[in-house]
């Protein structure tokens, strides 16, 4: 039924999706996954789970991997806004410390695939986000890696808004640069 428009984003198996979206006077439907459609698109991942968060504005998570069983994701948001960041760690990748990032909302409905060999993390901006996820694996404890979100390597340019208090869990305070982080 539905169509899906892909676009790269300058980091080679990175892309932004957006689906079609059928409003009428009752409000719309949208399929936001069909394998055909995406399989027609060229994208071939096999998806294994779905996950779900809500976070508050000012909730930075990440930047997160898995090390042994690397996650490919597909991210949407639901409720709210967030601006969506990938960090390539592979490598042999020509782009390998580079960063991409996308601003999901529930209004515009785009999705973003970030695959395998790829930190992953993501910036509340809304009052609320609800944030859903499919991933090519499933979820290891113990496997988990991160890089650190404000590392200056990287240079990752959050949109943070003046006064906005940032809320970043023990965790991923801890993480190290991407010097000293693993590799894909």
């Amino acid at each position: 039924m539905g169509k899906i428009k892909v676009s790269e984003c300058g980091i080679e198996g990175l892309y932004v999706i957006e689906p079609t979206v059928f409003p009428d006077s009752r409000g719309y439907f949208v399929e936001t996954y069909n394998q055909n459609d995406f399989k027609e698109a060229g994208l071939t991942m096999n998806f294994v789970q779905d996950n779900q968060s809500m976070s508050v504005k000012g909730v930075l998570r990440g930047l997160h991997f898995q090390k042994e069983f690397p996650q490919g994701k597909l991210v949407r948001v639901i409720k709210g806004k967030v601006f969506d960041v990938a960090v390539d760690l592979r490598s042999t990748s020509e782009t390998y410390g580079k960063w991409f990032g996308v601003e999901l909302t529930a209004e515009n409905k785009k999705q973003f695939y970030i695959p395998e060999g790829f930190a992953h993390g993501f910036l509340v901006l809304s009052d609320e986000a609800e944030f859903a996820y499919k991933c090519t694996d499933f979820y290891h404890p113990g496997d988990e890696g991160g890089l650190l979100w404000s590392d200056p390597e990287i240079g990752i340019q959050w949109p943070i808004e003046e006064g906005m208090e940032l809320i970043i869990s023990e965790k991923d305070l801890k993480w190290g640069s991407i010097k000293d982080t693993f590799k894909f």
